[in-house]
C-alpha cells in the first residue's frame, strides 16, 4: 500500500461524490437532514428581527400586552430552533455513523481477500489505521462537513437577507470588515489543512510502529533493545506531537484574529449606527438587534473555515480508504468449478514463480502426486519448499506453467471451494483470543463440538485439552501465549483435521515441538495420510521416512525425486547428505 504523505491540493469533487454515494442506502435520512438544514436557516435568523419588532413596536410605545404576546412567539421560535438543531445534529451523526459502519465492513472484507504479498509489504498498523482511524475520519464529511457547511451557508444568506430588510445602512457598516474575516479564514484553512495531513501521516506511522513492537516485544527484550526502540518511539511521538501543535498554533492565532475583527465590526456598527439613529435614519430596535445579527453572520463565516478543513480531512481519509477498496491486490477468483471433494492427482508442469515478478524462487518445477499418496519435500532454507504450498493454495499467483488437481487447472476452481478442501498445519501457529473450540473451528457453526472432540482424540490432543481447568472452553490468550509450543501445535493440527480435508499439508509442523509431542503427532500423521493426498515439508527426516515419494529442492530447482530407499542409495546425492547430517553424525 502506498502511503500518501500529501493530500490533494485542490478540492476533489469526484471524491466527495464518491463519499456521498456511500450514503445512497440512507437516502431518506440524508434528505431529512438536508430538509432540517433548510428549515433551520430562517428559524435561527428570525429571532433578532423579533427583538427589533418588540423594541420598536411595543417597548417604545409602552404596549406591554402586545409585548407579552411577542415574548411568547419569541420563546416558541427559540424552542423550535433548539429542537430542530437537536434533530439536525443527531441525524447528521446517525448518517455518518451508518456510512462508516458499512465502509468498515467493505474495507475489512476487501483486506481479508488480499493476496499475502500485500501483508508482506504493508505494516499491519497501517492497514489498521485505514480500517479504523481513516474510516472514522470520513464521518467528518457528514457530521461536520457537507450538511453543516450547507446549513451555515444558508444561515449566512438568510441573515444577510433579513439584515438588508431591517436596515441596509447598518448592513453595509457590518460588511466593511467581512473581507478581512474571509481572508483570515482562507489563510487559516490552507495552513490547518497541511497540518492535519501531517497529523494523519504521523498517526499512521505511530500505529504501525506500536503494533509491530508490541507484537515483537519478546524479541525486543531478549536482545535488550528497549532503549533503541524507545528512542525510535520518542522520535515518532515527537513528530506526531509537533504535527498536532502546528494545528493548534493556527487555531490559537486564528480565533483571536476573528474576535478582533468581530469586535471591530461591532464598534463600527455602534459608532456609525448611533449617528444614523440620532438623525432618525435607523430605528432603535434595529440598533439593538444588529449586534445579534452580527454574531449570527460572523459565527458561521468563522466556523466555515474550520468545518471546511474537517471536510477536507475527511476527504483525505476517504482517499486513503478508496485506495484500499480500489486496489487490485486480491487473487482473481474467476474459477467457476465448485466441488465437494478434490479428487485426482496433483500435477505441476513447468511452474515458474517469483514473489516480486523478478527473482524466481521456483524454476521450471514439474512433478506429480498420485491421489492418496504422500509427497515429502526437503531442502535447505530458501530452497522453495513453502513456495510450492503457496502457489498450490493460490495464496500467490505463479507466473507461468500449470498446476492441476484431477486434471483441472486450479485457477478454474472457485477459490473458496479449492481452499476449503485443503488443510495446512504451519510451523508458526497463530491462535486467536478466544477459547479452544473457537480456535479449532474458527467459529464455523457447521462444525460441532462432537466433531472437534473426535478430531482431538484422533491425534491424541484430547488428553491435554481435557486436563485444562475449563476443557474445550479454556480461554486462550492472543497468539496462544498461555500454551506451550507443543500445545499450540496440537491445537493447530486439530484445526486442520476437523475440516476433513482431501489434501493435507504439513509445513514444518513438527520442527518446533518436543520429542514426546512429535511422537503423538507422528502416529496421527501416519494414520491420516492413508486416507488423503498429503504433502509434508520437514527438516526432521524422521517424519518423512514412510512418504511414498520424496522431492529434494535446491535454489528453486528439483535436484532429486524418488523413494526414501532410492534417494538414500545415491552416495553423492543431496538427500543422502542431509540424512547423514541428521543421523550418522549423531551416532
Amino acid at each position: 500500500m502506498v502511503e500518501q504523505s500529501k493530500g490533494k491540493k485542490n478540492f476533489d469533487l469526484a471524491l466527495l461524490g464518491w463519499v456521498l454515494g456511500k450514503a445512497r442506502p440512507y437516502k431518506a435520512l440524508f434528505i431529512w437532514t438536508l430538509f432540517i438544514a433548510i428549515i433551520l436557516a430562517p428559524i435561527s435568523t428570525i429571532r433578532p428581527y423579533l427583538i427589533k419588532e418588540m423594541v420598536d413596536g411595543y417597548i417604545m410605545v409602552n404596549d406591554l400586552n402586545g409585548l407579552q404576546k411577542m415574548v411568547f412567539i419569541y420563546i416558541g421560535f427559540v424552542l423550535a430552533n433548539a429542537i430542530l438543531r437537536y434533530f439536525f445534529i443527531y441525524s447528521a451523526a446517525l448518517l455518518g455513523q451508518s456510512v462508516i459502519k458499512d465502509l468498515r465492513i467493505q474495507v475489512y472484507k476487501k483486506i481479508t481477500g488480499y493476496k499475502l504479498r500485500f501483508f508482506d509489504q504493508t505494516p499491519i498498523g497501517t492497514a489498521t489505521t485505514r480500517t479504523i482511524n481513516d474510516i472514522e475520519a470520513i464521518n467528518l464529511v457528514f457530521e461536520q462537513g457537507v450538511l453543516t457547511i450547507l446549513a451555515d451557508i444558508l444561515a449566512v444568506f438568510a441573515v444577510l437577507g433579513i439584515m438588508l430588510y431591517t436596515s441596509w445602512r447598518l448592513t453595509i457598516i457590518c460588511l466593511l470588515t467581512l473581507p478581512f474575516l474571509i481572508i483570515a479564514s482562507y489563510i487559516f484553512k490552507e495552513k490547518v489543512k497541511a497540518s492535519f495531513q501531517a497529523v494523519r501521516n504521523e498517526i499512521s506511522k505511530m500505529n504501525a510502529f506500536l503494533q509491530e513492537r508490541i507484537s515483537g516485544m519478546r524479541i525486543v527484550q531478549i536482545f535488550n533493545a528497549e532503549k533503541q526502540e524507545m528512542d525510535k518511539f520518542k522520535n515518532i511521538n515527537r513528530n506526531y506531537t509537533q504535527a498536532n501543535l502546528n494545528a493548534i498554533l493556527y487555531y490559537a492565532i486564528f480565533f483571536p484574529v476573528v474576535e478582533f475583527i468581530s469586535a471591530l465590526a461591532l464598534a463600527l456598527m455602534i459608532w456609525l449606527g448611533a449617528e444614523a439613529y440620532l438623525v432618525d435614519k435607523v430605528s432603535f430596535g434595529a440598533l439593538v438587534a444588529f449586534p445579534i445579527y452580527l454574531n449570527l453572520l460572523f459565527r458561521p463565516v468563522r466556523l466555515l473555515a474550520d468545518k471546511f478543513n474537517s471536510l477536507q480531512m475527511g476527504l483525505v481519509a476517504a482517499d486513503r480508504v478508496k485506495t484500499v477498496l480500489d486496489a487490485n491486490e486480491h487473487i482473481k477468483n474467476y474459477g467457476t468449478k465448485e466441488v465437494e471433494k478434490l479428487a485426482g492427482d496433483i500435477k505441476f508442469e513447468n511452474v515458474n514463480f517469483a514473489y516480486d515478478e523478478e527473482n524466481f524462487v521456483l524454476n521450471d518445477i514439474s512433478f506429480t502426486i498420485k491421489e492418496g499418496e504422500t509427497l515429502a519435500i526437503v531442502g535447505s532454507t530458501g530452497s522453495g519448499k513453502s513456495s510450492i504450498i503457496n502457489v498450490l493454495n493460490r495464496f500467490y499467483e505463479f507466473q507461468s506453467g500449470e498446476i492441476t488437481i484431477g486434471g483441472v487447472d486450479i485457477r478454474k476452481y472457485e477459490l473458496l471451494s479449492l481452499r476449503r478442501r485443503i488443510s495446512i498445519v504451519l510451523q508458526d501457529v497463530f491462535l486467536f483470543n478466544g477459547n479452544v473450540t473457537d480456535n479449532i473451528t474458527l467459529r464455523n457453526d457447521e462444525i460441532s463440538l462432537e466433531k472437534v472432540k473426535e478430531a482431538a482424540k484422533t491425534i491424541g490432543a484430547d488428553t491435554f485439552i481435557d486436563n485444562m481447568p475449563e476443557g474445550y472452553d479454556q480461554k486462550i490468550m492472543e497468539r496462544g501465549n498461555n500454551l506451550s509450543v507443543g500445545q499450540r501445535q496440537l491445537i493447530s493440527f486439530v484445526r486442520a483435521l476437523v475440516y476433513d480435508p482431501d489434501i493435507l499439508i504439513l509445513d514444518e509442523a513438527t520442527s518446533s515441538i518436543d520429542t514426546e509431542t512429535e511422537a503423538i503427532i507422528q502416529y496421527a500423521i501416519e494414520k491420516l495420510i492413508q486416507k488423503r493426498t498429503s504433502i509434508i515439508i520437514a527438516h526432521r527426516l524422521t517424519t518423512i521416512r514412510h512418504a511414498d515419494k520424496i522431492m529434494v529442492l535446491d535454489k528453486g530447482n528439483i535436484v532429486e525425486f524418488g523413494t526414501h530407499e532410492e534417494l538414500l542409495n545415491k552416495e553423492e546425492g543431496r538427500y543422502r547428505e542431509l540424512y547423514d547430517m541428521q543421523f550418522v553424525e549423531q551416532v
